[in-house]
């Protein structure tokens, strides 16, 4: 995508200088490396770890002005509201917060645009997944309970991972994003609570409202909607800030069949 002046102001609002860099909420900075050599910075947390059972896991997708290698600034929207639910819940949970490299995107679409068809798998999307696949060969995790959640240019890649992997998710949480409408049959099955601003620029606010709309229609009903008056981009603030929402995703457990239910029931 070629730089204007819409891109230049849109990072411009979402950079960070040094000194507003986020506190790292005990994560571990991490960096995966696939067996082609290729690398992505993540951060980790195991949450609550004392605690019986299977933990549940969160992969967060952050915004455009949080990319880069420094491997914290995907922290600064989203780690504190969830590790602060998480601790004061006793939820045991496994969040990982992957980082984006400066140009590259999660999903590889203008994020002004009216509409879009879902492009060929983005490089970053593509080792963000790889990246979870591996977390979630450990027998500590539930794999019936992952949830993706994301901002911005990360709600663009909340959206786009449940339309690659409708069946890895068992809810999604994207805020002021944006997806492929034909994609809304292969997404109506999961859980999902999005918000966006009414008056959102960057990320029009119909990418979300029409979405949303699809998924109805293809007789979708598990999907929330909230438009959040007067807050231009920054609808996250309010998404994030409810504890409720937390509850919500954190409560999600997809669908076994009964083969599944079956094998479950033995251990298996």
């Amino acid at each position: 995508m070629k730089t204007s002046s819409f891109i230049t102001a849109f990072c411009a609002a979402a950079a960070l200088t040094a000194e507003s860099l986020p506190v790292k909420y005990e994560m571990e900075q991490l960096l995966y490396t696939a067996e082609d050599g290729r690398t992505m910075n993540y951060c980790r947390r195991e949450m609550n770890w004392d605690q019986p059972g299977k933990a549940a896991v969160l992969i967060f997708f952050h915004g455009a002005g949080e990319r880069g290698n420094d491997n914290e600034k995907q922290l600064f929207h989203g780690a504190k509201e969830v590790t602060e639910w998480c601790a004061k819940n006793k939820m045991k949970a496994l969040l990982i917060f992957p980082q984006c490299p400066d140009g590259k995107q999660w999903v590889d679409t203008p994020w002004n645009a009216p509409s879009h068809t879902l492009p060929a798998e983005s490089e970053s999307m593509k080792l963000a997944m790889e990246l979870l696949n591996e977390e979630l060969k450990s027998s500590d995790l539930d794999k019936n309970r992952v949830y993706v959640a994301g901002i911005s240019m990360g709600g663009f890649g909340t959206w786009d991972a449940i339309s690659r992997y409708p069946e890895k998710f068992a809810a999604a949480f994207p805020v002021c994003g944006g997806a492929d409408l034909a994609m809304a049959d292969k997404v109506k099955h999961i859980p999902i609570l999005t918000y966006h601003g009414d008056s959102d620029t960057v990320v029009l606010t119909k990418r979300t409202r029409e979405m949303v709309a699809a998924v109805k229609a293809a007789g979708g009903t598990k999907i929330t909607y909230v438009e959040v008056p007067d807050c231009g981009h920054n609808s996250w603030s309010t998404a994030f800030g409810k504890e409720d929402n937390w509850k919500w995703l954190f409560e999600q457990k997809k669908e076994l069949s009964a083969w599944q239910a079956f094998l479950a029931f033995f251990g298996l």
